[in-house]
């Protein structure tokens, strides 16, 4: 009932904004294909489809009727390199951001910003800092431009959703010191070919990638000079949780630990050579030992006996081992996919599963979208801004390759939920509390209104000059009396009855609450 409650909100404000919306033209109903339907599926279905992936389109519906509901899973758990279509494939390959290498590109960007901190002031200085500013930003537009071709067009769309839930879990702020110039090898590096594979690998991943400890400032953490930041927040926002009874004492050891863990983008240090021995060096990561606090420590009331970066990798092991943690992490994953409010009897099937399998993350999704409170719940959950638009624009062009994806960067930054953009390192909300509000709808209803009326700029060039691209996409078409139509309520059939055009009723769909919820 709250449910249904919830989407007559949304819809009587989606038809309140529609009633004030400029129709431009007339256009007759759009009325079923006469081609021979496809066997109807189920409502059940399609919810599951679109809750394992960013949203329907033709070739997701018809992979899920050949493979049925348990293999299409397991294909999808099974991390992959999945082909996307040529022309996305092409404009991905001709991306700067993929062949920049961290050591050296932090390198020459410490000695241009030293060079322009050392010229006198005036004009030239400020261009200077403006130029290199803009490159960083060029980098970091192409990451978020990466990820978005691949949420809109890779097959393999649950990796792609795990990518981007783990993105926001372990989350850095571009903004930051040097991390324009780092969050696309993060994403490479650190997050991606972890998703599906043990929570430990993943929790070391970040660990060592540069963007993670600039963020968070372990590369100032040092014996002498301790720093929590990190610490804290890989045991409050990473593993544990709130409330998981770890101590501000473990807090502060689990900062003793990883004292020394930083970024180094020049020559090795110049170490004794019992240290010497104890160094490492991956890339732009370094743990200097002459930096590290090599006393004793005790964590969750285990001691751990200095000996270099081991202790980090001891330390990490141990609190991803904490049933703290797998309760921690099974609620975030059901929060995102089933539940504002997860049942515990899940959570804790879950948490189960996580300690049994060493923390395998398929295993521990496997048991999510095979439960029965997954089921129950589908057609509940509201989509957040990311999903909203990645399945609109899928659902809206189906495959159609788009060029442009400033417009989808400006949505989603309007919404409040830009890639690599929250400063604080908690992450977006997993909840609908925070994207449901009159302000987020008038914006979802523009952007729905921008699709069903035009290209929306998406298929213009991504040097700001306009395509030849003209039009609306035709939303009544085969996938949408497939896979949508049997299945709409009848507030929003009735909705579409009344739309005075093609492009209102494309707007009415997209912004309908049987679209806002999946």
């Amino acid at each position: 009932m709250e449910c249904r409650d919830r989407s007559n909100r949304v819809l009587s404000l989606a038809a309140a904004l529609a009633a004030a919306a400029i129709v431009v033209g007339c256009a007759s109903q759009p009325t079923q294909s006469t081609s021979s339907p496809l066997p109807v599926l189920h409502r059940e279905d399609m919810l599951w489809l679109e809750r394992v992936s960013f949203g329907l389109d033709t070739v997701s519906v018809a992979e899920y009727r050949r493979l049925g509901r348990a293999q299409y899973l397991e294909h999808e758990l099974l991390p992959q390199r999945a082909p996307l279509p040529a022309p996305i494939a092409a404009e991905l390959a001709a991306l700067e951001v993929n062949h920049v290498d961290p050591v050296h590109s932090l390198a020459d960007v410490n000695a241009q910003y030293r060079a322009i901190n050392a010229m006198p002031d005036g004009a030239d200085k400020e261009a200077a800092r403006k130029t290199l500013n803009e490159h960083g930003n060029k980098l970091a537009y192409e990451a978020v431009r990466r990820d978005l071709l691949r949420a809109v067009y890779s097959p393999a769309q649950l990796q792609e959703e795990m990518v981007w839930f783990w993105l926001n879990h372990f989350s850095v702020f571009q903004g930051k010191a040097n991390l324009r110039w780092l969050v696309g090898d993060y994403e490479e590096r650190a997050i991606r070919p972890h998703v599906f594979g043990h929570f430990r690998d993943l929790v070391m991943a970040t660990l060592e990638h540069p963007a993670m400890l600039q963020y968070l400032d372990n590369n100032q953490n040092a014996a002498g000079h301790i720093n929590e930041n990190y610490a804290r927040e890989l045991m409050e926002l990473h593993t544990l949780g709130v409330g998981s009874g770890y101590t501000q004492q473990d807090v502060q050891n689990m900062a003793r630990v990883l004292t020394g863990v930083g970024v180094n983008a020049g020559d090795a240090p110049h170490l004794k050579p019992d240290m010497q021995k104890l160094y490492r060096r991956d890339g732009a990561f370094e743990f200097n030992p002459a930096r590290h606090d090599f006393g004793a420590k005790t964590l969750l009331g285990h001691t751990i006996d200095g000996k270099g970066f081991g202790e980090v990798e001891e330390a990490v092991k141990l609190i991803v081992q904490q049933p703290a943690c797998a309760k921690f992490i099974s609620r975030q994953l059901a929060m995102y996919f089933v539940a504002d409010n997860p049942p515990p009897a899940l959570v804790e099937r879950m948490s189960q599963t996580f300690m049994h399998s060493d923390g395998d993350i398929a295993a521990v999704l496997r048991t999510l979208f095979l439960s029965r409170e997954f089921n129950v719940a589908l057609g509940g959950k509201f989509k957040d801004p990311m999903r909203f638009v990645v399945s609109a624009v899928r659902f809206a062009y189906d495959g159609r390759p788009i060029s442009n994806t400033r417009p989808m960067v400006n949505w989603l930054n309007g919404l409040g939920e830009g890639t690599y953009g929250h400063q604080t390192p908690d992450g977006y909300s997993l909840t609908e509390i925070n994207w449901a509000s009159s302000g987020q709808m008038s914006r979802r209803f523009d952007i729905a209104r921008l699709i069903g009326q035009g290209n929306a700029g998406l298929f213009d060039a991504e040097t700001g000059s306009a395509s030849n691209a003209t039009g609306f996409p035709q939303l009544s078409n085969r996938l949408y009396f497939e896979a949508v139509e049997p299945f709409l309520a009848s507030r929003t059939k009735d909705a579409l009855n009344r739309a005075n055009s093609q492009q209102e009723w494309n707007t009415f769909l997209l912004s309908s609450p049987d679209f806002g919820y999946e």
